[in-house]
């Protein structure tokens, strides 16, 4: 989808070309929330095949059925478990290493607060949402610049756009707090793939008024792109560490569950309906959707990991998804 101006839009959920309401979903919504709506969903269709598929409830007593099943979700829980707290360490991992190692990660930090402070003239922020919202502004400051500078029309789309989403994305940083979604969300949202590409592609072709200026502006858009990846990083670290500590709490009680199941539960003696459903099949269904607790956390966190991940694969002014693509003609 299209920005109005003959350019692709600068919100990453109308540039998707998808359904907002899926994106909505896989980005948005709180992860626990996600993870119980999945639990739900597990026990409402066991629930449903039972009074879809005929003499549910005899199957459920005959052959053992249940003990099968909560057999495989007491290897399971251990197996995921096990993977979880090792992708854990692979993620710490990462702040662990010899002083070489550290020193040059600092290296790397200050060299690049050292560019963005020149950029700006002053000290940047130390607060990522800060820090984001500071180059953003100048972003916008330098697009200002070039059109006062009297711009081909070719170019005056896109500093409409720079200008304008700069402005939205800077006031949603505002206040935000990393370690939210919120920094990385509203970081997303700033299309600057499509402007840098813009500029580059013109850049030859404007007067020299407004190269200076222009030149500016692309020496801005470079330094916003290493930025976000670099805060989307930190966000997912936090985001993988914060996995690994709800999957942890979450197989105790499956853990307990599944056993429980396995060692207490005859469900000859639970008779009788409860809503026209069988109360062997809504005791076995909710024991079921505690035992895979630790999946659905998993599959919440890493729905929204991956679908960030699929949208920010590269960067710099390359444009992978249809849907982002500017036409020439």
């Amino acid at each position: 989808m299209g920005d109005g101006n003959g350019g692709p839009a600068d919100r990453m959920r109308e540039r998707s070309g998808g359904h907002t309401a899926l994106l909505y979903l896989l980005l948005d919504v709180e992860r626990r929330l996600v993870a119980s709506g999945i639990l739900a969903f597990v026990f409402l269709g066991i629930v449903a095949a039972s009074l879809v598929i005929p003499d549910a409830s005899v199957a459920l007593r005959t052959d053992d059925p249940v003990e099968t099943a909560f057999q495989a979700f007491i290897g399971a829980t251990v197996t995921g478990v096990t993977v979880v707290l090792t992708l854990n360490q692979l993620v710490l991992s990462q702040e662990l290493g010899a002083v070489g190692d550290q020193r040059e990660r600092m290296d790397g930090a200050m060299s690049f607060r050292d560019d963005v402070a020149e950029l700006l003239g002053e000290t940047p922020p130390a607060e990522p949402s800060a820090f984001l919202r500071a180059l953003i502004e100048e972003i916008a400051d330098r697009a200002e610049a070039v059109r006062s500078s009297d711009p081909p029309d070719d170019l005056e789309a896109m500093l409409d756009s720079t200008t304008r989403n700069a402005d939205t994305v800077a006031d949603r940083l505002d206040g935000a707090t990393f370690g939210e979604f919120d920094v990385v969300r509203s970081a997303l949202d700033f299309n600057y793939s499509w402007k840098l590409y813009v500029a580059q592609r013109t850049l030859a072709d404007v007067s020299s008024e407004t190269r200076d200026p222009l030149e500016n502006l692309i020496d801005a858009l470079r330094l916003f792109g290493p930025a976000r990846e670099h805060f989307k990083t930190l966000y997912f670290q936090a985001e993988l560490i914060d996995l690994s500590r709800t999957v942890t709490y979450t197989a105790v009680p499956s853990l307990i569950v599944s056993v429980a199941v396995l060692l207490f539960v005859d469900l000859e003696s639970y008779t009788g309906t409860l809503a026209g459903v069988d109360v062997g099949v809504i005791l076995v269904s909710g024991a079921v959707a505690v035992s895979v607790a630790p999946f659905a956390v998993l599959l919440a966190y890493v729905l929204r990991i991956a679908t960030v991940t699929g949208r920010t694969l590269s960067i710099g002014p390359f444009i992978l998804r249809e849907t982002d693509r500017d036409t020439d003609g």
